[in-house]
């Protein structure tokens, strides 16, 4: 069984994938983070994120691994390293580079082969995974999604610049050549604005089950 999950930055789609796939036995897998980890490679290898063709051969030959929900890059244990502010600012538009987006959704589709998985990200339930069996779609305002990525205090920016850079990354999401950010038809919406972690997991409980 495939469970999709698509939304904006900060619409608690991580943290409700995550719960969900702990709690069903699925194998979780977050695309973002699969994009997070081909930006640190670049940066580690001084290779400007702007320029698409030597990111595209770096995706292209990089080993990147999930291990009982950790990430591996080239080996190295990299999950704790992906939520910084420069990631934050360089990944979106790397992600925006069309063959990188092809590379990573066959890595997706190649972890998720013959497993039970909770998938999230930005075009799970239209591109990669159109006839999953259960497909939903989180968002939240933009004001919410910026208090809670300045509460979980991982970025030093202020929260108005928080919700300024939040407010970029929509806009490079809902634009990209491919998998643009978008509500698909047949999917179920759900606004997180004003509702608990355990009040989301609830709502989507009830259309899985």
């Amino acid at each position: 069984m495939v469970i999709a999950i698509d939304g904006p930055a900060g619409s608690g789609k991580s943290t409700i994938a995550k719960m969900l796939a702990e709690k069903q036995g699925f194998t979780y897998i977050n695309s973002g983070r699969l994009y997070r980890a081909i930006t640190l490679g670049c940066l580690k290898a001084k290779i400007d994120v702007k320029n698409s063709e030597k990111v595209v051969e770096f995706a292209k030959n990089v080993d990147i691994r999930y291990e009982n929900n950790a990430l591996f890059l080239n080996g190295e244990e990299v999950s704790a390293l992906l939520h910084t502010d420069e990631i934050d600012r360089y990944s979106s538009p790397l992600s925006a580079i069309v063959p990188v987006r092809h590379i990573v959704n066959a890595l997706v589709h190649s972890l998720a082969k013959g497993r039970n998985i909770v998938v999230e990200g930005r075009d799970m339930t239209t591109v990669v995974f159109p006839d999953a069996e259960h497909r939903f779609y989180l968002d939240a305002s933009a004001d919410s999604r910026a208090k809670r990525r300045f509460d979980q205090g991982t970025s030093n920016l202020s929260l108005e610049e928080i919700k300024t850079a939040i407010l970029q990354r929509d806009e490079i999401d809902r634009n990209k050549v491919e998998g643009s950010l978008k509500i698909a038809p047949g999917v179920q919406y759900l606004d997180t604005s004003d509702l608990t972690i355990v009040q989301v997991y609830d709502k989507l409980k009830e259309y899985t089950d």
